[in-house]
């Protein structure tokens, strides 16, 4: 029976590459606080992550958080506590700060897997076909996956070949701008129509955008960085296995 590997470093399927990698846990902790999930994003543990901004996305459409924030801001506290849903409020803390928590955590044991798997240099997979997708470490520029993500939140995920992420990054992202108006606010303000710009926003939906913008193109650079690691890595695996480790002995 084939024995499969204690502690791999990464594995290629059909949603793209999966693996270890070193972090710095605030910035993950950082990312998880500004919109809970994203920092799981980065630790490549999608289904929770998942899970999470949904989360976020719903409470705090029905706690009207968002709305609350404006009026504070605007200086109207009246209005921001009478607008805030109090029942749903434990909950939603609870599970912001578990995710912040549990992210900061995920890092610090991930680091110490990546180092023990990077010890234990386990032959990496370059390149798996399937009927459906052909997924293969390639070097790619960063910053032309951070410029994809830039212009559409999930481009750079694509551009990355991670082709589920970036459907439900692109689905949202479709979600926010028709919700909160944002294009039209656009298009109103160019024309030099600055009132209508302004009143024709749902800050509601607007106010998430900031986040999910900027998170993803994060995760589009850092993870293009990472997939560049894990090309260099294999290359230098396979060099090694045939030229170096195949040499008759005389």
């Amino acid at each position: 029976m084939h024995n499969q590997p204690r502690r791999p470093l990464m594995t290629l399927s059909l949603y793209g590459v999966t693996y270890f990698h070193r972090q710095n846990p605030y910035m993950v902790a950082w990312l998880s606080a500004i919109y809970p999930g994203f920092g799981h994003y980065l630790l490549n543990q999608y289904a929770r992550a998942t899970l999470l901004t949904l989360s976020e996305v719903t409470t705090n459409t029905l706690i009207h958080i968002n709305e609350a924030i404006i009026y504070s801001f605007c200086g109207q506290f009246e209005m921001a506590k009478a607008i805030i849903k109090t029942h749903w409020i434990l909950g939603y803390v609870i599970i912001y700060f578990y995710a912040i928590w549990d992210s900061y955590r995920s890092a610090l044991i991930q680091n110490k897997m990546c180092q023990l798997a990077e010890l234990e240099n386990e032959p990496l997979n370059c390149t798996i076909i399937h009927p459906f997708e052909i997924q293969y470490l390639e070097q790619r520029n960063p910053w032309i996956a951070a410029f994809y993500s830039f212009c559409f939140p999930g481009l750079g995920q694509l551009h990355n070949q991670q082709w589920l992420l970036a459907f439900y990054a692109i689905s949202w992202w479709w979600i926010y701008l028709s919700l909160s108006h944002a294009h039209t606010s656009l298009l109103y303000l160019l024309l030099g129509n600055v009132q209508e710009s302004i009143a024709v926003l749902n800050p509601h939906w607007l106010l998430f955008m900031p986040s999910v913008w900027g998170g993803s193109i994060y995760h589009a650079f850092y993870t293009a960085l990472e997939h560049n690691r894990l090309f260099r890595l294999e290359q230098r695996q396979h060099f090694v296995e045939r030229y170096l480790l195949n040499i008759p002995l005389s």
